[in-house]
Formats: structure tokens, sequence, C-alpha cells
């Protein structure tokens, strides 16, 4: 996938495209840094203005994905797919914080 990141009022907002040219916007909700890398909460961010309460397509629920930041050939932060071990090791990570939140 590609990606770009752009700030929006402080928040980081992620746009990544898949092969078919498909776009999905994601802000950043937070970084876990995770066995010496960091990985990226990213919630996406949706338009709704065909929808409405009563609307059955799932589009009131947010979705949440785990993506592994790294550096590109150009220096720039690019998100990648984690593993499946990364992933699980994020979301212990993940777990850990709420957890102590409560």
């Amino acid at each position: 996938m590609k990606q770009e990141q752009m700030n929006q009022e402080e928040d980081v907002l992620v746009i990544m495209t898949d092969e078919e040219g498909n776009e999905y916007k994601y802000i950043e909700e937070m970084i876990l840094p995770v066995d010496g890398q960091n990985f990226a909460l990213l919630t996406e961010v949706t338009d709704h203005e065909d929808h409405d309460e009563s609307c059955d397509c799932g589009c009131g629920e947010d979705a949440v994905i785990i993506a592994k930041i790294i550096e590109g050939d150009d220096g720039e932060a690019e998100y990648v797919e984690p593993t499946d071990e990364e992933f699980e090791l994020v979301q212990k990570a993940y777990d850990a914080i709420v957890e102590d939140e409560d």
C-alpha cells in the first residue's frame, strides 16, 4: 500500500492507497514502541454524507488497524502491515496500557 502522511490540526492523517487505487484515511491515535520498533494505532476516517443513524452498512463503527512504522527510501515514515507475531506483541502492549488506565 502506498501512504501519505499529512498533519491536520495536530492530528496525523495517514492516507493509504491499495493496489486498486482506493484511498483509505486514518488518524494516528497513538504510537506503541515494541521491541525497538514503532507501531501506530490508526482509526479510519469515514465520510457518512449518504448515511444516517438507520444505516445498516456498519459505517458507524470505527475501523482500527495496527501498522508498523518504518523509514522509507526517501527518509519519510512508511506504514506497513506487521507480521502476525508483531501484531500479537503490539496487541499485548496495548492491552497492558489499557489495564494500567483502569
